[in-house]
């Protein structure tokens, strides 16, 4: 632990010296004798007798023994789920392999730069170890200039990086000889701030590490020792050697360790709760990170380490008791962690202690003597603990030998202490070295940094004190003559120099003060900060709000000078920082949150920030899981939907029969009578019959419902959602877009008027009212329910004459979009758009006219009787495509049983075949899409045309067409072959373009050289108003990408290396090189990772290959689902023989549903044996990870939500699911979606609410890296309709996410807030407009 004023107990430690008698003086050597000879002293003299060290062994017997001993105990638990020892050997000495296949071994030193938080950062130190080699941690977010120094200066030869992946280092090669370490290797090195300005590595033998871990062990809860059950916070970093302790604690005594995420260590108030979460028995801490913890948080925690900096007597008051061991502990990392500790109970002094077994310690004056007991000290270690500096200079200064104490070797610590026999005090640094957060830190870095900035002369560094007893860093800029400083670009060109926690706020001064020896004298630098010139001018008086935001400020950061224009991070502020402001603003705002700050860090920003906040705009309302009684009621009629589905079966059986009776002549094939055959057809396959049985299921279930607010799970409730299941069952998408849909939308109950363009699914409650020539666009929502909580909403909604909603737009219950308005794509209407307005976003806001750039004139074409026969005929064509699509494959398969006089062994028959089936049929359906999407090229012109007319039909029919085979050929998708998919369909596409899933009408699009689509993504997609029809071409420039659900409309182009980010839409004239999130889009700032192309956008020719191979298997889940359809017919053949046709038919469903559960077992077998357990983790576009991912994808949705998954949204079906998949679910969840990429990274609490359309995004995939990381949804919380949730992040217990919203990657949503918008933002709610209305 870095100079930790630190860890010993006095009951197992060195016992104290006996007390001096009168006349005795130590000994010393006489002038000229030997140096090694030891020197006897007297009992005064301030030297600590030694204990024997423990035996010798090294971290890998330690750990080894522990498996032995512990192999089903849990060793790892990073909330995924726990890793065992047995398993956790397995995993490091499998990363262990991989490094001996890069010739690393004893004797080479890996550096390891892992996300913080994960498995796998403790899998690598464990790895590196396990090869024999030295481990040299950098923390993953420290800048990569520091990391390359390190890397240097240790000269190591290999790094593990994110997803542990191995990156040899050029130019160095492996030393190592054998594959296990012996006493004298190096287990670690980790590196120190430099006097200099440079950082300096410490190395540390297994000898040493093995005994430090061994002497801890003597040391805590020696009455009830360490062992399985136990669970060990860690939360520091591994650059830190502090770290060391919390996975030794753990690993060498059998307990379980257990990492923080880092965003919860930062929040430092929020790490309380997380503790008592996660059961944690054992922490090692700062006390000022303990001090923020209620005391509650504590309560399964049986030993509390202090180390890093002071311990308050009070706080250890509060905490100790006779449960809890409360420890602090001192020691520098030159001498292995910790060199002595004391167990505290309260009573001044604080102690750190007495040595640890195989230690020595001894004060020692300005001469190198003993000091007395009583007197104050230099520190100086020696013993077994020792390490040695990597560089030789250093290492002989720091590591003499000291004569004096008959020492051949001793590390002078720099530190004074009171030499007390009962333990140490610790008194204060006696260099220039200070401590800061736990870590420490010499200023000469800090000196460098500043004396290089620009403009300056020279500079310097010091550590003041603030009111609330923090500890900041405070840099004194003298500047060149002439030259005006600018403080804020300082600070952040210091940014990208300096770890974060070593940015000083910075104040510039005329000349440094100094001491007689020419030396900086720091003590005299001024405090608080001078303000810089000018600084003040205009600032004003402070009042108010301000007045009471600057005392918080000045609490924290010190009396620095305070204008309304300066700002928090310039003047000291920090991540833990502001985690302590969000705690204090939070006893008046408890809405506020830590992004907030971030966004508004000026102190005017700030506070009329808080102004607009409000207080107490958290809600106080329980949230009641759903009822376990609404499954009883759900899972009947996912049974009827299956017994509906297996008549379906039957009669399509029949048909099948009909047919091969007639042209084979197998002995085996039955003969059903043709009409009632031909009957079944036409009533359960027939749109006519469909759409009776949606219409008749809505009017029947839904009467008498009206607007207003109803439990969840209630009998409202599910009699809405059983009828929405029936209307996915009845699949009547392909309508919508046709002459046909208002049709439908009257029948249920909807108020339409005359020449509607309806391109989505109309409310299935009737609640909504649709004005003459009224368009809306495809993927619209018009439900106008939502879940709240507990609560279902349902209200009307309202569009008027001539109005125009946009594509993928959302209509909240009591929305109204009044006579010629105009929405925006993706808008959320959650109010009133006034008539002849253009509104845009969520939360919408004006933007302009609605019209703009559509014809003046209207149309005033009357429809055409040809024109809409088009479309009953294309809907008949789009019946018969997939009938047409088996007819090859069908013709191969009766020539294969032809001759075969059992049905058992045609059917085996036709198994061994159904690849060669399945590849015939898919062939073919791609061929018919590519040239009846062709075929409608030349109706599809750029401009203006008529809404009902043959351009229109056109382009309903491309779309449905596409949307058809995004279905049906979903395996083709997110793969090498998507590209060239798009260039058959007519689209342009250049080379090394990666798409996910996408909209679009392909001849009107462009995709440059190495773009990418991702999901959902719509690009050129048709935009009506009126009478008109609007098409337009849409470019996406080389290097660009387009995120999840973002929308590139026609006419618009994302021009090169540009970023449209999830949900969100491209602007206008958007320049190069920009990126553009949130509706209405706005620019962000965004640094590009430069990853290995090789592994991003340049692949070699094996990885194509090692890819193609992956990618082939995805043939897979459709031939399982031939072999199902096969089993069922077997099974159902059986049946019909052994007991008749009506047994059959009863039989049909239960069959179907058992398919249905095989289906969902394959995808389920398959996400485990290709993934295992997600975890947060990096991984390059070009790594089997993502390969593999997409296979385990391709198996979900083809066998599990084609069918089973799809109709049981809502219901404790979809939720066991879920949890088989690995996602953790608590009681009484609604869950309407399937979204769920990553299952393992997602947890769901008690009560939680997850609407329709929403996505919890547990990967983003910018600059062709995927990026993994945990979405938790906590008690009672809900996520609002068609929102995302990007990985990291968290909705707090009973916060509310309203619809179309964005919660922004790792931001934390307040508990019991509610939030809206995209980004999301707080939202003050009104009474719901579905209640009003």
């Amino acid at each position: 632990m870095e100079e930790a004023p630190g860890t010993a107990v006095q009951l197992t430690a060195a016992p104290p010296p006996v007390a001096p008698e009168a006349g005795t003086q130590a000994v010393w050597p006489a002038a000229g004798e030997g140096q090694s000879a030891a020197p006897r002293f007297g009992p005064e003299a301030a030297v600590f007798p030694t204990l024997p060290a423990p035996p010798e062994r090294t971290l890998l017997d330690i750990i080894n023994h522990t498996i032995d001993t512990h192999p089903t105990a849990a060793a790892l638990d990073d909330g995924t789920g726990p890793v065992t020892y047995r398993e956790l050997k397995e995993r490091m000495e499998g990363l262990a392999r991989r490094l001996w296949s890069s010739d690393v071994g004893a004797g080479d030193r890996v550096g390891v730069r892992v996300p913080s938080g994960s498995a796998d950062l403790y899998i690598a130190i464990l790895g590196v170890l396990a090869s024999g080699a030295a481990y040299v941690p950098v923390d993953a977010d420290e800048p990569d200039e520091r990391a390359q120094t390190v890397w240097e200066e240790a000269g190591v030869c290999a790094v593990i990086g994110a997803g542990l992946e191995i990156e040899v280092i050029p130019g160095v090669a492996p030393t190592g000889q054998v594959p296990q370490p012996s006493l004298d290797d190096d287990a670690w090195i980790i590196f120190t701030s430099g006097s200099t300005g440079k950082p300096k590595g410490v190395a540390i033998t297994h000898r040493s590490a093995a005994a430090w871990a061994d002497a801890e062990a003597r040391m805590f809860c020696t009455e009830r020792p360490l062992g399985p059950g136990d669970r060990v916070l860690a939360g520091l970093s591994v650059a830190f050697d502090a770290s060391c302790e919390e996975m030794w604690l753990a690993w060498r005594n059998g307990a379980c360790l257990v990492p923080a995420p880092r965003a919860v260590v930062r929040s430092g108030a929020d790490l309380g709760p997380w503790l008592a979460g996660r059961r944690i028995t054992v922490v090692s801490t700062v006390p000022t990170l303990a001090a923020l913890w209620p005391a509650e948080a504590l309560e399964d925690v049986r030993l509390l380490i202090f180390g890093g900096e002071a311990c308050p007597n009070e706080l250890v008051a509060r905490l100790a008791g006779p449960t809890r061991e409360v420890w602090n502990t001192y020691g520098p990392t030159e001498a292995t962690v910790i060199a002595c500790g004391a167990r505290l109970d309260g009573t001044p002094p604080a102690r750190i202690g007495l040595p640890l077994q195989g230690w020595d310690l001894a004060v020692v004056d300005a001469g190198g003597r003993p000091v007395s007991w009583g007197e104050e000290g230099e520190l100086i270690i020696g013993g077994v603990g020792l390490g040695r500096y990597l560089d030789p200079a250093k290492d002989a200064e720091k590591y003499a030998p000291m004569p004096s104490l008959g020492w051949d070797r001793a590390y002078r610590s720099g530190d004074l202490v009171l030499a007390d026999p009962h333990g140490l005090v610790f008194v204060g640094r006696a260099d220039e070295q200070v401590k800061l957060a736990g870590r420490r830190v010499e200023l000469g870095e800090i000196d460098k940094a500043l004396s290089a900035l620009p403009g300056v002369a020279t500079a310097a560094a010091a550590v003041q004190s603030t009111p609330s007893g923090n500890k900041v860093l405070a840099g004194y800029l003298v500047p060149e003559a002439g030259v005006s400083l600018d403080l804020a670009a300082a600070r952040a060109r210091l940014a990208g120099q300096l770890p974060a926690q070593l940015v000083p706020a910075l104040g510039i001064i005329d000349s440094l003060p100094t001491k007689t020896s020419g030396k900086v004298d720091r003590k005299a630098l001024p405090w608080p900060l001078p303000a810089s010139p000018g600084g003040a001018e205009g600032g004003g008086h402070l009042s108010g709000e301000a007045a009471w935001l600057a005392g918080h400020w000045t609490d924290l950061l010190g009396p620095v000078p305070l204008t309304e224009d300066t700002d928090f991070f310039t003047v000291g502020g920090a991540s833990t920082a502001a985690a302590q402001l969000v705690s204090a603003l939070r006893t008046r705002y408890p809405d506020v949150s830590i992004a907030d700050i971030y966004a508004h860090p000026t102190l005017g920003g700030m506070a009329g920030m808080l102004g607009r906040l409000g207080a107490a705009t958290g809600s106080g309302r329980t949230i009641r899981p759903t009822p376990w009684w609404t499954g009883l009621v759900q899972i009947p009629v996912v049974l009827g939907l299956y017994g509906v589905a297996g008549l379906r079966y039957v009669a399509g059986m029949a048909v099948v029969c009909a047919v091969l009776f007639r042209v084979t002549d197998a002995p085996w094939m039955p003969n059903p009578p043709l009409l009632p055959t031909l009957a079944a057809w036409v009533v359960l396959y027939s749109l006519p019959f469909r759409f009776l049985f949606a219409v008749g299921s809505a009017r029947i279930l839904l009467a008498g419902v009206r607007p207003g607010t109803y439990p969840r799970g209630g009998w409202v409730h599910l009699r809405l959602w059983a009828v929405e299941r029936i209307v996915t069952f009845c699949k009547l998408e392909p309508v919508m877009g046709t002459p046909l849909a208002p049709w439908y939308a009257r029948a249920l109950g909807c108020s339409v008027g005359r020449d509607v363009h309806l391109d989505t699914m109309p409310p299935v409650t009737g609640l909504a009212s649709i004005g003459d020539g009224a368009a809306i666009e495809y993927e619209v929502d018009l439900a106008g329910h939502w879940l709240d909580g507990d609560q279902l909403r349902i209200g009307p909604v309202w569009i008027g004459a001539g109005a125009r909603v946009g594509t993928r737009s959302t209509l909240m219950g009591g929305g109204r979009v009044e006579a010629g308005a105009e929405v925006a794509p993706g808008t959320c209407v959650d109010g009133t758009v006034p008539a002849g307005e253009l509104w845009e976003g969520s939360a919408m806001v004006r933007v302009g006219t609605a019209g703009g750039g559509w014809p003046q004139k209207p149309l005033r074409q009357r429809r055409q009787v040809r024109v809409d026969l088009l479309y009953p005929l294309s809907l008949m064509l789009l019946a018969l495509l997939p009938l047409l699509s088996v007819l090859p494959g069908g013709l191969l398969m009766v020539h294969v049983i032809a001759g075969i006089s059992r049905l058992e062994t045609a059917l085996w028959t036709l198994a061994l075949w159904s690849p060669v089936f399945v590849v015939a049929t898919l062939g073919t359906y791609l061929c018919l899409t590519v040239a009846l999407v062709r075929a409608l090229r030349p109706l599809l012109a750029p401009g203006f045309h008529p809404l009902h007319g043959t351009a229109a039909w056109a382009a309903w029919l491309t779309n449905a067409l596409l949307a058809k085979s995004l279905i049906s050929t979903y395996p083709l998708y997110a793969s090498l072959a998507t590209p060239a998919w798009m260039r058959l369909l007519g689209a342009t596409v250049g080379r090394n373009v990666e798409i996910s899933t996408v909209e679009t009408l392909p001849h009107l699009t462009t995709v440059e050289d190495r773009s990418f689509l991702a999901d959902h993504s719509m690009v050129s997609a048709p935009r009506a108003r009126e009478d008109w029809l609007h098409l337009g071409h849409a470019r996406v420039g080389s290097r660009s990408f387009v995120g999840n659900s973002a929308i590139v409309g026609p006419d618009r182009e994302v021009p090169e290396n540009s970023l449209i980010a999830v949900l969100s839409s491209a602007p206008r004239h958007m320049p190069p090189d920009s990126s553009w999130f949130g509706r209405p889009a706005v620019e962000l700032p965004r640094p590009v990772d430069d990853a290995d192309t090789s592994r991003t956008y340049d692949p070699p020719r094996r990885l194509l290959v090692a890819r193609a191979a992956v990618e082939i298997c995805r043939i897979l889940p459709a031939v399982i689902t031939a072999w199902l359809a096969l089993a069922t017919v077997l099974v159902l053949f059986t049946i019909q023989a052994e007991a008749g046709l009506p047994a059959m038919v009863a039989w049909s469903g239960p069959v179907l549903l058992a398919s249905g559960i095989a289906g969902c077992l394959a995808a389920l077998a398959a996400k485990w044996a290709l993934m295992g357990r997600f975890k947060p983790s990096e991984h390059p576009l070009w790594s089997s990870f993502i390969w593999r991912n997409e296979l385990a994808d391709v198996f979900s949705e083809s066998l599990a939500v084609a069918g089973l998954v799809r109709m049981s949204l809502g219901t404790p079906l979809l939720n066991f699911w879920l949890r088989l998949m690995g996602t953790r679910v608590g009681r009484g969840v609604w869950c309407e979606t399937w979204w769920l990429p990553e299952f393992d990274l997602i947890r769901l609490g008690d009560g939680a609410s997850i609407n329709r359309g929403t996505v919890l995004q547990t990967h983003l995939f910018h600059d062709r890296i995927m990026r993994m990381d945990r979405v938790v949804l906590e008690a009672g919380s809900t996520l609002g309709p068609n929102s995302i949730v990007l990985p990291g992040s968290t909705l707090g217990e009973r916060a509310t996410v309203g619809a179309c919203s964005l919660v922004m990657r790792a931001e934390a949503v307040p508990p019991g807030g509610s939030w809206t918008g995209n980004p999301i933002r707080n939202w003050v709610r009104e009474a719901p407009a579905a209640d009003r209305a």
